[in-house]
């Protein structure tokens, strides 16, 4: 199956990111959190784009450890 094709609701998205729902929407607003779409009103996340989110995370060191608020 493409992942690209694979879409999760917030919740889902939260739950796989082992996120709470409200961590998921305060990063929306900052702008900080993974790539979004939006259907009607309901929020939606590729599974890719989720994926590349926490890859483009990844740390090496404390030291390059940057806060998001």
């Amino acid at each position: 199956m493409n992942e690209d094709l694979v879409i999760l609701t917030a919740a889902e998205a939260a739950q796989y990111l082992r996120l709470s729902i409200s961590t998921l929407a305060k990063m929306r607003l900052t702008g900080s959190g993974p790539t979004y779409s939006k259907l009607g009103r309901r929020v939606v996340y590729s599974m890719n784009d989720l994926d590349q989110w926490v890859r483009s995370h990844k740390h090496s060191s404390t030291s390059s450890y940057t806060t998001y608020s």
